[in-house]
């Protein structure tokens, strides 16, 4: 495999990753890359392995076997590399409701040991970018749905990371708030950070991914553009997709 150092070091690799809770396995020797500077969205189910893959690949949990890599560095031996490296937005808001927005990212720039200009300055640029400058000094716990999670994703990118897991960002969202978190990550990858995204709505892999990669079972059943994946199982859609996908697996 490549090291940090490489020219064109993929932003993930994965060579047969394996994951159990106790007899039950959830990952079942899961090979992938993610190229940098690109989207790639895993599909899959309620329990497929979604969210176990993003906790492993962003050291925190341990896999039962395989190698991973992010951003060039091994997650079990260097794990700390691998954090400085990333962004992480989980399905759950990590924002504190009992501060204000700019509060918010102030924490987090203070975490990440940013000086104390460069933090207010990130903060407030945050805060505009993100649509949020009015209600910068209000608490969030006053804050909307859709705008919680804009400040979410905010906080994640307070340190520049390249690299962002996004983990069924957009659940629970009205339509125009998930269109207005799409438009993020088309202008986060307009600035060549890589994304990985889980997600259940098929619509948002297809107008957000460069590449989809299909879960089931634990298993990657399907990995291609969104056009390669609707030739490949003879529809429209990515619905088409991945009800004659996971049938096929199920089948087997």
């Amino acid at each position: 495999m490549t090291t940090p150092d490489t020219p064109g070091t993929p932003a993930i690799e994965v060579a047969g990753l394996t994951s159990s809770y106790g007899d039950q396995p959830v990952l079942r020797g899961l090979d992938l890359t993610v190229p940098a500077g690109t989207v790639y969205a895993l599909l899959g189910p309620n329990g497929a392995g979604k969210t176990t893959m993003v906790r492993i690949l962003s050291t925190l949990l341990g896999a039962d076997g395989g190698t991973a890599r992010v951003a060039g560095h091994d997650v079990r031996a260097e794990a700390d590399a691998v954090r400085r490296s990333i962004g992480v937005t989980g399905q759950f808001s990590a924002i504190d409701e009992l501060l204000t927005g700019r509060e918010n990212l102030r924490l987090m720039a203070d975490l990440a040991h940013l000086p104390r200009t460069e933090a207010a300055a990130r903060a407030t640029e945050l805060l505009s970018r993100f649509g949020l400058e009015d209600a910068a000094d209000r608490r969030a716990a006053t804050y909307s749905g859709g705008m919680k999670r804009r400040l979410d994703l905010a906080m994640t990118l307070v340190a520049r990371p390249r690299l962002i897991f996004l983990d069924e960002p957009t659940t629970g969202l009205d339509p125009r708030s998930r269109r207005d978190l799409w438009q993020v990550v088309r202008e986060l990858l307009a600035d060549g950070v890589t994304v990985f995204l889980t997600t259940q709505y098929l619509e948002e892999a297809d107008q957000l991914a460069d590449t989809v990669g299909l879960l089931d079972g634990g298993r990657l059943v399907a990995e291609g553009t969104p056009a390669e994946l609707k030739a490949l199982a003879g529809g429209e859609t990515l619905d088409d997709v991945f009800l004659a996908l996971t049938g096929m697996e199920q089948n087997r």
